[in-house]
């Protein structure tokens, strides 16, 4: 029996209560809402480019970093992809009642593992007030009660779009604390990693120190997602022109995000030739090239890599670039620098693909495509919740499947055990 606390916060309270009728939603009820969810965001539109241009003005007066902007910013087409992505949601399958595997003992027990809803799901995340309404969306449609704990960043941000949801799931019907903020400085982080019995999981979303600062610190079970160094190597039988076009859109479509390259290989018997058009193409779409001798050795715009670079995220139009010998070599460095989250080989060797995806650990590993799609839309998860790095429950993006736990159902007509 949970040991009620004497100062849980209201807004614990409020999510337990309301799992209980989230998770025996049906799917017509759930997808009603999810419906009813966009149709008030898109509504309420015009208040949250309000809200979040207040969060950007604020932002920008502090000084932060563009590429942090970027992520904090809401469009227009912004917002309306936060809406598409709660309609498409409604279009899936409703994980809740799957049966993971069935069968019947010598006995006659029939027994079936069924997925059912984890609860109340707690969020921390950074930036980025899309998340809000994707996490919402999820939890939701599997069945759990979201607790949302976005950044200061985005606190008028994140409010706005709360309240649309709120609205959206008053006017389906289905219990408006389904979507829950959590406001407050760091003693409201501090309470949901203390809310064991309250929160059945903690997911942190947003740089290395965050997600530490809650693997460390919680006391409710935790999804680790991670950071993305990401590293692509470029084998000696890739298709280079192919290999420029994945590397540009790989570093440059979006360079804040976890999924953006970081590190560049390139197999030592094609850089003399491929390097310094590369480096003009990457040039030309703002990136500076940081490398290791052997590649500065090659062309003189290459900036020297200090140490370190080779082990963290830039988030930002730069890159670190590696000549190595062979694909053993890469695949040895990206073992000493990966984070585990998505790693891509360019090679036009089916031998060599087969041995980097053997031998390389990561969430995801990509054979001739940019780690950009390493993302729950783009693996028709609808949207995710984030990117699992760890190895248990969850790992690489995370939907609705990954959302959702198991029970055990047991059937008999009378059994006892001898």
């Amino acid at each position: 029996m949970t040991m009620v606390q004497a100062d849980v916060p209201g807004w614990a309270t409020a999510a337990k209560q309301a799992a209980r009728a989230i998770a025996t939603l049906t799917r017509a009820e759930k997808d009603e809402a999810l419906a009813a969810m966009a149709t008030a965001l898109l509504a309420a539109q015009a208040e949250v480019l309000a809200a979040n241009g207040a969060d950007v003005a604020r932002a920008r007066a502090s000084g932060t970093a563009e590429s942090l902007v970027d992520r904090l910013t809401l469009t227009p087409a912004r917002v309306a992809a936060m809406a598409q992505g709660l309609r498409d949601l409604a279009g899936l399958d409703d994980p809740v009642g799957d049966v993971v595997r069935g069968w019947t003992t010598e006995n006659g027990l029939r027994i079936e593992q069924v997925r059912v809803p984890l609860g109340v799901v707690g969020i921390i995340y950074e930036a980025r007030p899309n998340v809000t309404a994707d996490a919402a969306g999820i939890c939701l449609k599997a069945g759990d009660v979201a607790l949302l704990r976005g950044s200061s960043s985005a606190l008028e941000s994140n409010r706005a779009i709360v309240r649309a949801l709120r609205q959206g799931l008053s006017q389906a019907g289905v219990a408006p604390d389904a979507v829950i903020l959590v406001e407050g400085g760091h003693e409201a982080t501090d309470a949901m990693m203390k809310a064991r019995g309250y929160i059945d999981v903690l997911i942190p979303r947003g740089g290395a120190g965050l997600i530490d600062a809650v693997v460390r610190g919680s006391q409710v079970p935790v999804i680790e997602t991670g950071t993305g160094n990401c590293h692509l190597f470029v084998d000696e039988s890739a298709d280079l022109a192919q290999a420029t076009a994945i590397i540009v859109n790989a570093k440059t479509s979006r360079p804040s995000v976890c999924n953006a390259l970081e590190t560049l290989l390139v197999h030592a018997h094609v850089a003399e030739a491929y390097v310094p058009g590369l480096l003009g193409t990457l040039t030309a779409a703002g990136v500076t090239v940081h490398g290791d001798p052997r590649s500065c050795a090659i062309d003189a715009r290459i900036v020297p890599a200090q140490p370190g670079e080779y082990d963290a995220e830039y988030l930002s139009l730069d890159l670190a670039l590696a000549v190595v010998d062979d694909v053993d070599a890469a695949i040895d460095h990206i073992r000493a620098h990966t984070s585990g989250h998505s790693e891509t080989i360019l090679t036009n060797d089916l031998r060599h693909a087969d041995r980097f995806v053997a031998r390389i650990d990561a969430a995801a590993v990509l054979v001739n495509a940019s780690s950009r799609f390493v993302d729950g839309g783009c693996f028709g998860f609808g949207a995710e919740i984030g990117i699992s790095t760890q190895k248990l429950h969850a790992r690489g993006p995370m939907g609705l499947q990954e959302m959702t736990t198991t029970k055990y159902v047991v059937r008999g007509d009378g059994q006892v055990r001898g």
